[in-house]
């Protein structure tokens, strides 16, 4: 499998769990309950932009010679983890459903922004061999995904 299409259906499945939590989020009534969905997000997001940077990225880095998609990726990702941050640090609900809602809203951008512009422009770049080596090496740092002997 390639890099490209474990990344994507990790999206999917991203975009599940924030259809739940978008959904549960009005019946939340406290600041423990906020902060852990935030906790749930940032668990998520932090593994999948790990395996962005360091493989699918770091792979994207030595070809591009435009690097404005690489920076706006970083930057993405360093702007929904702020907001994710910043619920551990608010006290009111309404602001922490607030922050949740618009990180969850700028991570299915940046979702669709990667999906529309960044892997095809990966797909391009690098070979069919590369791009599964860097699918199959995911998969390894993975072992909940590993297959069931």
């Amino acid at each position: 499998m390639k890099i490209t299409d474990v990344l994507i259906t990790e999206h999917r499945i991203f975009l599940s769990v924030f259809d739940q939590i978008e959904h549960v989020l009005p019946s939340l009534t406290t600041p423990t309950e906020l902060r852990t969905m935030a906790a749930i997000i940032e668990g998520m997001l932090s593994g999948h932009a790990a395996a962005e940077t360091n493989l699918a990225y770091l792979a994207l880095d030595h070809v591009l010679a435009e690097k404005g998609q690489l920076e706006r990726m970083h930057e993405d990702h360093h702007e929904i983890d702020v907001r994710l941050k910043k619920v551990h640090a608010t006290n009111t609900c309404a602001e922490m459903r607030h922050l949740l809602k618009t990180a969850i809203q700028s991570s299915r951008e940046h979702f669709s922004y990667e999906e529309k512009f960044v892997f095809p422009f990966l797909e391009r770049k690098l070979q069919d061999e590369t791009l599964t080596e860097l699918g199959r090496t995911w998969l390894q740092r993975s072992p909940a995904l590993q297959p069931v002997s």
